[in-house]
């Protein structure tokens, strides 16, 4: 069984940070990209970032470049999220994904194959 958890959500106020992580076990991912994604209430899920699986190359949405740091450890079986600068618009629930590619960094939701369940961040103003 494919597994990706998702951990590390909670309350914030904006300005500040949180980091995000999510476990991933029940498969070989060494062809596999992650990815983190978030909805906001009665929103599509959007693109946040993605990373190679060597963790040498990153892919960021406008809305959280220079804000938000992908990374992993794959010793730890773990892809984290590190958010800094929080805006209330920021406020989502936070998906983590893994794709069938090890090089293509995809934006797009249906290119992933495996979801977590996701952790809700709140940001207040």
């Amino acid at each position: 069984q494919v597994q990706l958890v998702e951990s590390g959500g909670g309350l914030v106020q904006a300005g500040g940070s949180l980091r995000v992580s999510c476990a991933y076990s029940g498969r070989t991912f060494s062809d596999y990209t992650m990815g983190w994604f978030r909805q906001a209430l009665g929103k599509n899920s959007d693109f946040v970032a993605a990373i190679s699986w060597s963790g040498r190359s990153t892919n960021y949405a406008d809305s959280v470049k220079g804000r938000f740091t992908i990374s992993k450890d794959n010793a730890k079986n773990t892809v984290y999220l590190q958010m800094n600068s929080l805006e209330p618009e920021d406020t989502a629930l936070y998906y983590c994904a893994a794709a069938s590619d090890k090089y293509i960094l995809h934006r797009s939701p249906s290119r992933y194959d495996y979801w977590g369940q996701g952790t809700q961040v709140f940001v207040s103003s």
